[in-house]
């Protein structure tokens, strides 16, 4: 076998794999998303160097990718919404990788890909890391973004329950999960929503919820909130996720919090060689005592 059809033979390979492992793309809106209609850039993707890992930036037309159960069904579905500041997702390490987990445990998994600030670059993990620099003009630049993310999964959480029939899931059994940027926006949908896109549960992955977050009302539904974090996380994060655990315990809420002591910031579906390694593992734990997965 020559080396040119070696290599056709490998990237067919790998192709087929993907698509056997996502077998949808969904549009959350019919053309422009409301509020973005006049944006011009184009989505793409790369490998950041920085990161370490695959990411997504500039979406301008926000989708879930659906990851359907492989073999028996348990009719729970979770929305996966990866990070990256607000300026990119990291589309595996925090998104695929666990909604292929999820749907060997039965679950119906959607990775959202909700709007970002414009990325001018070519590379927005360190376009994203120079502009927090200042950070109150980046949290400034953010703030609309945000909003429109927070609409984004209301959207997805809606479209869900009305297709829930045809998505083979029950729309009582429907949760959100977040890694860092992505734990503030499935916040939104807990603590901004009216009845119809509340989630029916929630985890929050090494996130920093806002001021705006820690002092609103409890949501008027008993939301069980799974939370997760690292005691060395660069960015300085750990305490918010234990002010989350402290915002939701007085309320008698269901709520369980993992600290690690290392694991750093986006450790997501990376092997360290660590006990933070098995954070997903907890959390199928989780799933399994309020009844949202199946004994294997």
């Amino acid at each position: 076998m020559n080396k040119l059809k070696a290599i056709l033979i490998f990237s067919f390979a790998i192709c087929w794999v993907q698509l056997q492992a996502q077998d949808k793309t969904i549009s959350l809106y019919e053309g422009a998303a409301p509020g973005s209609e006049g944006w011009k850039h184009k989505e793409a993707e790369m490998y950041s160097d920085l990161f370490k890992t695959q990411v997504v930036y500039n979406v301008t037309d926000p989708s879930l990718l659906l990851y359907k159960p492989k073999g028996k069904a348990n009719k729970t579905s979770i929305i996966i919404a990866p990070g990256g500041g607000f300026q990119s997702l990291s589309i595996n390490r925090e998104g695929k990788d666990l909604a292929k987990e999820l749907a060997k445990k039965g679950i119906t998994a959607f990775v959202l890909k909700y709007r970002l600030l414009e990325t001018k670059s070519n590379d927005p993990a360190r376009e994203m890391m120079a502009n927090l620099k200042d950070r109150k003009q980046f949290d400034k630049k953010t703030a609309p973004i945000k909003e429109m993310a927070g609409n984004d999964i209301k959207t997805a959480i809606s479209y869900i329950r009305e297709h829930a029939k045809e998505l083979g899931i029950d729309p009582q059994k429907l949760g959100v999960i977040g890694f860092s940027a992505g734990a503030s926006v499935i916040l939104e949908s807990v603590f901004h929503s009216e009845e119809e896109t509340l989630p029916n549960f929630a985890a929050s992955i090494y996130g920093g919820p806002s001021n705006d977050i820690l002092e609103a009302d409890m949501p008027a539904s008993e939301i069980p909130l799974f939370i997760s974090a690292a005691s060395d996380d660069q960015l300085g994060l750990a305490p918010r996720s234990i002010d989350l655990y402290n915002k939701w315990l007085p309320s008698g809420y269901p709520v369980e919090l993992h600290v690690y002591a290392n694991g750093g910031h986006g450790f997501g579906m990376g092997t360290q060689g660590l006990p933070v390694d098995t954070w997903y593992k907890r959390f199928e734990d989780w799933l399994l005592q309020f009844e949202f997965l199946n004994k294997q």
